[in-house]
C-alpha cells in the first residue's frame, strides 16, 4: 500500500540522482543529518594578512592582535602605547612588516628578535633609548626607521654590525 512518504520518495530519489546527487547505503531517511557527511575543512590561513589599528587612541596592544599568526603587516601607528610591546609578539612569525610609529613607547622586547621574517621595522617617534641586541637577529631586516628616538650608539653598533647591509634611518 502507497502512502504519501512512498510516493515523495519515488519522485524525488529520480530528480536527485539525475541533480548528480548518490545516495549511499549509509543514509538513514529517518535522520536529518548524513552518516557520512563530510567534516568541513579548516579555516584557511589568508597568505598576505594586514591588520590596520592606526590612530585608534589604543593604550595597549588588544590581546587579540597577538593571536593573528597569519598577520605579515601589522600597523599600530599613531597611537598611545606606552612601555613596550608584549613579548608575545614573537608569536607572529609570518610579520614581515611592523610599524609602531608616532606612539609613546620607551621599549622594545627582545622577542621582537624571534620575528625572523620581519622586513621593516618602524618605530619611529617613540622614546627610545634602548634598543635589545636580539634585533641582530633579523637577518630579513632591510630597514629600521627610528627617527624622532635617541637610540644607543653602542645599541646600534651592535646592530650595524649584525646586519651590515640593513638600512638604519635615525
Amino acid at each position: 500500500m502507497f502512502n504519501k512518504y512512498h510516493l515523495a520518495i519515488l519522485i524525488i530519489i529520480p530528480l536527485l540522482l539525475g541533480a548528480g546527487c548518490q545516495i549511499s547505503q549509509n543514509t538513514n531517511i529517518n535522520s536529518p543529518t548524513p552518516v557520512n557527511q563530510p567534516v568541513p575543512p579548516a579555516p584557511v590561513v589568508t597568505k598576505g594578512a594586514s591588520l590596520n589599528l592606526s590612530n585608534k587612541g589604543l593604550t595597549a596592544l588588544p590581546k587579540y592582535v597577538l593571536d593573528r599568526t597569519d598577520l605579515q603587516e601589522l600597523n599600530i601607528s599613531y597611537n598611545s602605547l606606552t612601555g613596550s610591546l608584549p613579548g608575545e609578539i614573537r608569536w607572529l612569525q609570518n610579520l614581515e612588516i611592523l610599524n609602531a610609529s608616532y606612539n609613546k613607547m620607551t621599549g622594545v622586547p627582545a622577542e621582537v628578535g624571534q620575528l625572523s621574517k620581519l622586513k621593516i621595522l618602524d618605530l619611529s617617534y617613540n622614546q627610545l633609548t634602548g634598543l635589545p641586541n636580539e634585533i641582530a637577529n633579523l637577518k630579513q631586516l632591510q630597514k629600521f626607521i627610528l627617527i624622532g628616538n635617541n637610540p644607543s650608539e653602542q645599541d646600534l653598533q651592535v646592530i650595524k654590525n649584525a646586519l651590515p647591509n640593513l638600512q638604519i634611518i635615525y
